[in-house]
């Protein structure tokens, strides 16, 4: 756009200077010769004009006639306006009449112009061919600059499949020159942080694997002690804080791998009330309580969104278990609502709603309630379990679907409101 812009400028720019130099300029110089050949006309027409001379000169030469006088009054274009050879010029010397206007020696006037086809025909072509020669022109330069500018765009768009986590393209190197250089660069840098990111992502595996290990031996061990007697309490209080450690090394590990920008969601159809139930059942079986009680809304023409169901599984059972820890001893259950997410929040997406009727929590604490290890003094406390990953967990599942988490006081009660896009 911009290079038309510009091209339209200098156009108009030169044209208007053209017309006013030939105007100002070469119409002074070509005056006083038109001058001595519309003499030599009227000469050559003789006294009185003759209108047969007059016809050929007018078929012969890109130029009208227009005779008037006691004898003679022909036209060779009626109705055409007088116009001179220059329009612009003007009379020299303070002169009364336009000097293409003639006076024969009988009281006949001659006035002379161009002919029609010169005005329409001749600027016409100009038109075109001056047209045709910008556009060429723009055509070329456009080109020659997108050359250039080409290797700027190459390394924006490696630049951002390397923010994706694609680095199997490289940044192609064009030209030997700095940027170049400046490609060669960033290729290298790219390949660094793709080592960087597959050392993370095996040193997060052995972690799982050498910290879990141990802890497996120890539950193992600590099922070998009695179950009554004197050591029966120890042995539930070594139990439970070896489950603790577990979940909490999980936690960690997931929310290590959501936190990264290159996670890769497993998307498959999921049928979220199914799910729901699936994840009630888990609840219970380890002794939560109400687990079964929990009420499940599902809006009519729910659909099966494609999501990441291990991750969406691991979300639905953090907000569950948090209800249920802290909506205990209210009016009533946590309420689960399922929904289709509406045009301006999500495309295709659905929104899951985990509501418990609890003491809630204060409004000034809202903002900060998902973010990691953080517990609220009041009613999210230590003793009511848990170390402050839940939410953050569900932040991050959340957003790594497209979406967010949104949390309210819904009064009485604590609500969590998850967006996922399919």
């Amino acid at each position: 756009m911009w290079f038309l812009v510009l091209a339209l400028v200098m156009a108009g720019i030169f044209l208007g200077g053209m017309k006013r130099s030939f105007s100002n300029g070469w119409g002074a110089v070509a005056q006083p010769l038109l001058m001595d050949y519309e003499d030599r006309i009227v000469a050559e027409l003789g006294t009185p004009p003759d209108v047969a001379k007059a016809q050929a000169l007018v078929a012969r030469l890109p130029i009208t006639l227009r005779i008037s006088g006691p004898q003679v009054n022909w036209d060779s274009h009626p109705g055409q306006p007088e116009h001179g050879f220059l329009r612009d010029a003007r009379p020299a010397n303070g002169e009364e009449e336009r000097w293409y206007v003639r006076q024969t020696a009988d009281g006949h006037r001659v006035v002379f112009g161009w002919a029609p086809r010169v005005w329409e025909q001749a600027p016409r072509a100009a038109g075109w061919g001056t047209l045709a020669a910008l556009l060429l022109l723009v055509v070329g330069v456009y080109a020659g600059i997108s050359r250039l500018l080409r290797p700027l765009i190459d390394i924006r768009e490696g630049a951002e499949r390397f923010g994706r986590g694609e680095f199997e393209k490289p940044i192609p190197i064009r030209h030997c020159d700095d940027l170049g250089d400046l490609a060669q660069r960033i290729n290298t840098m790219a390949h660094d942080i793709r080592a960087m990111l597959d050392a993370k992502r095996t040193l997060l595996l052995a972690m799982s694997h050498e910290l879990r290990s141990p802890l497996t031996r120890a539950r193992l061990n600590a099922e070998l002690l009695p179950e009554a007697g004197e050591g029966a309490a120890e042995r539930e209080a070594l139990l439970r804080d070896l489950g603790e450690m577990r979940e909490l090394i999980s936690d960690l590990l997931e929310s290590e791998r959501l936190a990264s920008p290159h996670v890769a969601l497993q998307r498959e159809p999921v049928d979220l009330p199914a799910l729901v139930r699936e994840v009630q059942d888990e609840l219970a079986a380890r002794g939560v309580p109400m687990a079964q009680a929990v009420r499940v809304e599902v809006a009519p023409g729910l659909p099966a969104p494609a999501l990441d169901r291990s991750r969406v599984r691991l979300l639905l059972r953090n907000l569950l278990d948090n209800a249920l820890r802290h909506g205990a001893g209210g009016a009533q259950p946590p309420v689960v609502s399922l929904r289709s997410a509406s045009a301006s929040e999500g495309r295709g997406g659905v929104e899951i709603e985990v509501r418990d009727f609890g003491p809630g929590v204060p409004d000034e604490q809202l903002a900060r309630l998902a973010e990691p290890f953080y517990r609220p003094d009041s009613a999210r406390t230590r003793s009511a379990g848990g170390v402050g990953l839940g939410m953050y967990l569900c932040r991050l599942v959340a957003q790594a679907h497209g979406g967010g988490l949104t949390l309210r006081n819904a009064g009485p009660g604590l609500a969590v409101t998850a967006l996922l896009n399919s």
